[in-house]
């Protein structure tokens, strides 16, 4: 048995080895293709994430690096399924932004059954792109869950991204603040100013006292009203009298003025005395110096005015809001009562009277 020596050269080998790489290329082939590129900070915001809501979306997302986008370049937002009306969309439903300039105006608008497509917004890598979806329109799905939108763009590398918006129940929160309702009647010293006039005595929180009355004097005492309240519409305070003040031999001091139980805030006059009209004698009233009620009706024109006490409730004191007890025409309203008589005035040692305050808080 023979050995027969083979030399291969170093040429030949080359040859062979690029011949065996040639023929592996031909069965496999040769690509070069360009990559597509996620887009980066995609985020989709909605202004309501209420189950079956009709909620606006802000979309927004950065052109990667190493890719740009022609103004032909189609920009497609896939909603996900159980997203409504994406096809009632119209162009001017969207505001689309590039780097938070000026809206853009879009080209080549069309609303699919679940996608929005769009071109005409020229970009480059590292351009933040913004697109918001009015609200009102698009409603959301009724199953609570996250739901996965896309959003492509058909440029060179048809650059992609997704992102996930949350649908939750809302949340009712709830309290209870008990409702508070102070009203207090207090009683005022002699000189104690009311409306413009000052009083002649003083008084306390259950009783008017005014003593022995000389034809001719007037005599003015007041009461403080107080209210404090977290009434949301505030409240309203009245007073009425249960009769004239009354004698038990029967005369009564009426009503001012005259006894014509006067309701229009009128300056004060004196009885006019007249021998054969019994209500002329003497008479009485009231005023307040709460300068919101009813136009300023007792504190216009520089107050002092008076209207007649009366078995009706008068609305003295009154205010929209909550009060605090202590404010001016808000939660401290002061009352004043004023009598006068003439000669003619009949005797008696027990004129009396009742007056009821009613205060009512509207919540």
């Amino acid at each position: 048995m023979f050995v027969i020596p083979t030399h291969v050269g170093f040429t030949h080998r080359v040859v062979a080895m690029l011949v065996a790489c040639a023929v592996v290329l031909w069965s496999v082939g040769v690509y070069t293709t360009a990559q597509a590129a996620n887009l980066i900070e995609i985020s989709n915001t909605l202004t309501d994430s209420g189950p079956s809501a009709l909620s606006g979306h802000n979309f927004s997302f950065e052109i990667p690096l190493g890719s740009s986008v022609a103004s032909t370049s189609d920009y497609v937002i896939t909603f996900p399924s159980g997203f409504t009306d994406v096809n009632t969309v119209v162009s001017g439903d969207l505001t689309v932004r590039l780097n938070g300039g000026a809206p853009i105006t879009i080209g080549n608008f069309a609303a699919g059954a679940q996608t929005l497509t769009f071109d005409n917004v020229a970009a480059t890598s590292t351009d933040v792109v913004t697109v918001v979806l009015a609200p009102g329109i698009v409603g959301n799905p009724a199953p609570v869950m996250s739901y996965e939108f896309t959003i492509s763009i058909a440029n060179a590398t048809t650059d992609t991204g997704r992102t996930r918006v949350a649908i939750v129940d809302y949340v009712t929160v709830t309290a209870v603040v008990e409702t508070t309702f102070d009203f207090v009647v207090a009683g005022t010293a002699t000189s104690t100013t009311v409306n413009a006039t000052t009083t002649s005595g003083a008084s306390t929180a259950t009783e008017i006292p005014f003593g022995i009355l000389d034809a001719g004097d007037v005599y003015t005492l007041a009461q403080e009203l107080t209210v404090e309240t977290n009434a949301a519409n505030g409240f309203v305070v009245t007073v009425q009298q249960d009769q004239n003040l009354l004698s038990s031999t029967g005369a009564d001091i009426d009503a001012f003025i005259n006894g014509a139980y006067t309701n229009t805030p009128t300056a004060w006059s004196a009885p006019t005395n007249s021998l054969l009209l019994e209500n002329t004698w003497g008479h009485w009233g009231l005023t307040s110096d709460d300068s919101n009620l009813n136009g300023s009706e007792f504190t216009s024109g520089g107050g002092d005015k008076w209207v007649a006490a009366s078995t009706t409730p008068r609305i003295i004191f009154s205010h929209n809001d909550p009060a605090d007890g202590v404010t001016q025409d808000v939660g401290s309203a002061t009352i004043g009562y004023r009598v006068q008589i003439s000669p003619l005035q009949e005797a008696g040692d027990d004129y009396t009277t009742t007056l009821m305050y009613i205060a009512t808080p509207t919540f």
